[in-house]
C-alpha cells in the first residue's frame, strides 16, 4: 500500500520545522532522532477501512474546514504544564459525612512504572513526542425519560439510576471545553492530534442521544428533553421517595441523605445547551450502550422499538421482582429480553403516561455511521470520524487510521450483536486486526500501533455465537492480547466500560505493551484522559497518562442553575449518589503515569 501522510504540524521550533520540512522519507526519522525535533500529523487525514488489510484501498477521508481564531486552541511554547489537567488540582469534598460540597483539592502526582522496561536516567533531556490525544469514554449522554430505562432496579444496582444523569449533557459540554483549553499535552507540550471516545457515547441507543452526543463533539445547540417539549416527564417528578425530587418538598429518601431542595433544577435540566465543538478533530469507538437496547439486549426487535417510542413507562417494581430481573440481566443469559418483556407486561397497568416521542427510536448500526458521516456533524473532521463509505457497504463498525507518520490508531468494535454488555470479536474481525497489524509492520509507513475499544480484556468473557453469522466464532479478551502481544508494533491498548481508572502492563515473549482503561465521564471522579507517546532516544518509549475534568468549577452554588452551574452540579451530584463507588478514580498508578516500554 502506498505511503499516506497526513497533514504535519512540528513539535519543535520555528526553524527546525522550516528544516523538517525539506527531509526526505527515507532518512526523516534519523534526522529527527538527531535533531531533537519530530513532525507531528493534524490527525485530520486519513481513515483505514475494514477492507485495508486486505487489498482493498479505502477512500481517504476530506480534510476539516479551517476553524475561526476564536475557536482555536491558545498557542504556547512546547513545555510541560499541569493548569487544567488533575496535575494542578482535583476535586475532593468537604466534611466528612452527609452530603459533601466539593472544593479544590490536592493534585495527583505522576507516577513512573517500569513494569515492562526501566526508566533511564536523562531520558527527560533526550525524549522527542511521536503521538498526542485525548481520550473520552462513557460519556452516557442520557435521555432521563426514555420509557426503556430502568431506574426502578436503583436498590439493585446504583447504575440504574444516578441522581447526576439528568445533567449528563452539560457536564459533557464542559468536557469538551476543558479540552479547547489545553496548551497541548501535558507531559510534552505538543500539539494535540485528535480525541478518541472509547464508546458508550450514548445510554439507551437512542436517535436523539445520538443527535446529542454529535452535537457535544462537532458543536451545536442540544436541547436534552423528549417527549413533552414543555415540561419534564422522568420519575424526578413521580413523588417516588425511591429518587431525589429536587423541586419537590418532599422527604424522598436522596433529601434524607443531604440531597438539596433545588427549585428550578428540572426545567432546567431540559433547557437549551450550547456546544462549542472540539477545536480538535476526533474519532469515534462503539459501546454496547450505543449499539443495544438497555445495553444488554439484542437488537432488531419491534417489542423494543415501539416500546422506545411509546406513551408508557414503568418508574417503581416490587424489590423482589427487581432484584430477580436485575440477576437475569447480570447473568446476560436472556439477550432477547423475554424477562424483561414478561414484566413490563404484567406491569402493563401500573406504568405511567407519558408523552410518545419518535426521537427515542433505537438506531442501527448503520445509523450510527452514517449519523457520524453527516456533513452537518463534521466538526473539525475527519469526515465520518473514522467510519467510511466502506463500513457502511460492509456493515463493519471498525476501521484504522492514520495518527502521525508514525503511529496508527485501530479502533476495534467488541459489542455483542447478539445482545450481551460484555464483549468479544469475531472471527472475521479479528483475522482483519491481525492482516493489519502484519501490514503497519511490513510496510514501512509507520512503527507504532495504538489500539482502541469500548471493552477491556477482563470484560471480553462473551462468546456467544452472533445470531447473524452462526458459523463464525467470537474471541474473548485473553485471545485479543495475546494477538496484540505478538506484535512489537502494538504499545497500548486504549478502553473504557469498566468505568474505572486501571492500567495493567501485558508482557509476552514476543513484546509488550500497556492496556489503559479510563473512568467513565457520568460516575465520579468524572475523567477523561491525554495519552502522549515519546520517543526517549535510549532503546525505551514512554507513555505518558495525564487526567482531567471537566471545565466547570469545583464549587457549586446551588443557586447557579446556568449551563456552567449545572456542569459542576452532575460532578458534586455524582460524588454523592448513594452506592457510587470510592474506587472509580483507581490507584496512583492507574492516574497519571509515565509508562516506559522497551523499543521493539
Amino acid at each position: 500500500m502506498s505511503r499516506i501522510r497526513s497533514v504535519a504540524t512540528t513539535a519543535a521550533t520555528a526553524t527546525t520545522s522550516a528544516t523538517t520540512s525539506v527531509v526526505s522519507t527515507v532518512n526523516r526519522r534519523a534526522f529527527l532522532a538527531a535533531t531533537g525535533a519530530v513532525s507531528l500529523s493534524a490527525g485530520i487525514g486519513y481513515a483505514l477501512g475494514p477492507g485495508a488489510g486486505s487489498g482493498k484501498a479505502a477512500p481517504a477521508q476530506a480534510a476539516a474546514a479551517p476553524v475561526p481564531m476564536s475557536r482555536r486552541a491558545p498557542s504556547a511554547p512546547l513545555a510541560p504544564y499541569r493548569s487544567g489537567t488533575t496535575l494542578a488540582t482535583v476535586s475532593a469534598p468537604r466534611g466528612t459525612d452527609g452530603y459533601r460540597r466539593l472544593g479544590d483539592g490536592p493534585a495527583w502526582d505522576r507516577v513512573v512504572r517500569t513494569d515492562l522496561a526501566p526508566a533511564k536516567p536523562g531520558r527527560e533531556s533526550r525524549r522527542t513526542p511521536l503521538a498526542a490525544f485525548v481520550q473520552f469514554t462513557d460519556l452516557h449522554l442520557v435521555d432521563v425519560q426514555h420509557p426503556l430505562r430502568y431506574e426502578y432496579l436503583r436498590a439493585q444496582t446504583a447504575s440504574a439510576w444516578r441522581p447526576q444523569e439528568a445533567l449528563s449533557v452539560a457536564g459533557a459540554v464542559s468536557l469538551v471545553e476543558q479540552v479547547n483549553g489545553l496548551r497541548g499535552a501535558p507531559a510534552t507540550g505538543a500539539p494535540l492530534h485528535f480525541v478518541m471516545t472509547t464508546g458508550d457515547n450514548t445510554d439507551n441507543n437512542s436517535r436523539n442521544e445520538l443527535d446529542w452526543f454529535l452535537k457535544v463533539m462537532s458543536g451545536g445547540r442540544i436541547t436534552p428533553n423528549s417527549g413533552d417539549p414543555r415540561r419534564y416527564e422522568g420519575v424526578q417528578d413521580s413523588g417516588l421517595k425511591l429518587y431525589w425530587q429536587p423541586d419537590a418538598a418532599l422527604r424522598d429518601a436522596d433529601k434524607n441523605a443531604g440531597f438539596p431542595h433545588l427549585h428550578g433544577f428540572l426545567d432546567a435540566a431540559i433547557r437549551e445547551v450550547n456546544s462549542p465543538g472540539l477545536n480538535l478533530p476526533w474519532y469515534s469507538t462503539v459501546g454496547n450502550h450505543d449499539g443495544l437496547p438497555g445495553g444488554c439486549y439484542a437488537p432488531g426487535d419491534s417489542y423494543f422499538s415501539e416500546f422506545a417510542v411509546g406513551g408508557k413507562k414503568l418508574m417503581s417494581l416490587d424489590e423482589a421482582r427487581g432484584a430477580a430481573l436485575w440477576k437475569n440481566v447480570k447473568k446476560g443469559n436472556d439477550p432477547k429480553g423475554a424477562v424483561f418483556k414478561e414484566v413490563m407486561k404484567s406491569e402493563s397497568r401500573r406504568m405511567r403516561s407519558v408523552t410518545p416521542d419518535e426521537g427515542r427510536a433505537p438506531f442501527t448500526p448503520a445509523e450510527y455511521v452514517k449519523a457520524h458521516l453527516d456533513p452537518a456533524h463534521a466538526g473539525r473532521g475527519p469526515v465520518g470520524h473514522g467510519y467510511t463509505q466502506e463500513n457502511l457497504a460492509d456493515r463493519t463498525q471498525y476501521y484504522s487510521f492514520r495518527i502521525t507518520d508514525d503511529v496508527v490508531g485501530i479502533s476495534l468494535d467488541t459489542t455483542d450483536p447478539g445482545g450481551h454488555y460484555e464483549g468479544s470479536l469475531g472471527t472475521a474481525q479479528l483475522r482483519w486486526l491481525e492482516r493489519k497489524l502484519i501490514e503497519v509492520e511490513r510496510s514501512g509507513d509507520a512503527s507504532y500501533v495504538i489500539v482502541f475499544s469500548h471493552h477491556t480484556s477482563k470484560s471480553m468473557r462473551n462468546l456467544r455465537t452472533d445470531p447473524h453469522h452462526p458459523r463464525e466464532s467470537r474471541h474473548g479478551g485473553d485471545e485479543v492480547a495475546a494477538l496484540l502481544g505478538r506484535h512489537r508494533s502494538v504499545l497500548a491498548w486504549v478502553n473504557g466500560h469498566s468505568h474505572k481508572n486501571a492500567i495493567t502492563p501485558h508482557h509476552t515473549e514476543h513484546g509488550s505493551f500497556w492496556e489503559v482503561s479510563t473512568a467513565s465521564h457520568i460516575d465520579f471522579p468524572q475523567l477523561a484522559r491525554v495519552i502522549e507517546l515519546v520517543d526517549n532516544h535510549d532503546g525505551t518509549l514512554s507513555l505518558f497518562t495525564t487526567l482531567i475534568e471537566s471545565a466547570a468549577p469545583h464549587r457549586t452554588d446551588f443557586a447557579d442553575l446556568s449551563q456552567t452551574g449545572l456542569a459542576a452540579l452532575y460532578r458534586e451530584l455524582a460524588f454523592n449518589a448513594p452506592g457510587a463507588k470510592p474506587t472509580l478514580g483507581g490507584d496512583p498508578e492507574d492516574r497519571n503515569t509515565e509508562l516506559v516500554l522497551r523499543k521493539g
